[in-house]
């Protein structure tokens, strides 16, 4: 990608971070960390919560470079805790079950905002209205996600956008030593 794109894409970042009120583009990909994040019960931005009530994050988001390329279009999750899921917003379950190998669920929460969990058991069937903070399911087994983790993904207008913006309090990054 030439330094011009990157230079643009980065600009363009800004600019919606700016216009969105979102937190600023140095706090939205943190780096992994081995310390358990306590989620707070709503985040004041949009009324989000975490779908964990305290969890590690193993994988955090990653950006394709362009809308078919590789990327995480989400983050990995491991709770240090209970793997009951919650409602990360009020809305309705869209879609709740199998795709491929993994149990999927669905959560569109209107205003163009759908999240994605996986994988999850328990899960409510789709037309299931769900406030936020609700529980919907715990973490199951399968995907692409490692084990005992869940991924939690959302589009905003069918685009997938760093999860990481929705909420106020964003996991502090730990530098890990690196040999």
């Amino acid at each position: 990608m030439s330094r011009r794109r990157v230079g643009r894409l980065a600009a363009l970042t800004l600019l919606v971070l700016l216009a969105w009120g979102g937190p600023s583009a140095a706090t939205a990909a943190p780096e992994t960390s081995d310390a358990p994040v306590n989620a707070p019960a709503a985040a004041p931005l949009i009324g989000w919560q975490w779908p964990l009530d305290s969890f590690r994050l193993v994988l955090p988001y990653e950006a394709p470079a362009h809308r078919y390329g590789p990327g995480h279009r989400g983050v990995d999750l491991l709770p240090a805790g209970t793997d009951e899921l919650r409602a990360p917003a009020t809305g309705v379950v869209a879609f709740s079950g199998t795709v491929v190998d993994r149990a999927v669920m669905t959560i569109d929460h209107g205003n163009g905002l759908v999240t994605t969990l996986e994988p999850v058991r328990d899960a409510p069937v789709a037309g299931t209205f769900v406030a936020a903070g609700d529980p919907v399911g715990h973490i199951g087994a399968g995907g692409h996600a490692p084990p005992g983790t869940v991924h939690f993904g959302v589009r905003r207008e069918g685009e997938y956008i760093n999860p990481m913006l929705l909420f106020e309090a964003v996991p502090r990054a730990v530098l890990l030593p690196c040999c």
